[in-house]
């Protein structure tokens, strides 16, 4: 029954962190420029956003895959939640750096959100390590 628990956080985690990229994907792949009006506050290249997009929807999908069957799938575990580490540390060094032309509470929100994501996707795998 322990096992299950433990199973559980790590399930959670991932079906949340892969729900928010495929999410987070779809939206900035098929809107880029409503996206990048709304975080970047200027006129940026499209491509990058639809780049950016594509590569959430695939770490979306391969997350809520992961989800179904987490077994042996510790190198992925371990890759998202670094993923997620880097996205919000890049965030947090962009707001230091006052290289974010947007308003500093979304790009404070991103980056909270986004260490908020690894430290639950980190702690998911320190709970199922033995089935990892």
């Amino acid at each position: 029954m322990a096992q299950n628990t433990e199973v559980k956080v790590l399930k959670i985690s991932l079906l949340v962190v892969g729900l928010l990229w495929l999410i987070s994907g779809l939206s900035i792949f098929f809107a880029p420029a409503i996206i990048g009006k709304l975080i970047v506050g200027n006129q940026v290249d499209l491509i990058m956003f639809r780049l950016i997009g594509g590569l959430h929807i695939a770490l979306g999908i391969g997350t809520l895959m992961v989800y179904s069957k987490p077994e042996k799938q510790g190198i992925f575990v371990l890759t998202i939640a670094l993923a997620n580490l880097l996205a919000g540390l890049a965030f947090l060094c962009g707001w230091i750096m006052h290289e974010y032309t947007g308003g500093a509470g979304s790009i404070a929100i991103f980056a909270c959100l986004a260490l908020v994501l690894s430290a639950l996707v980190f702690w998911g795998r320190s709970q199922a390590r033995d089935i990892l």
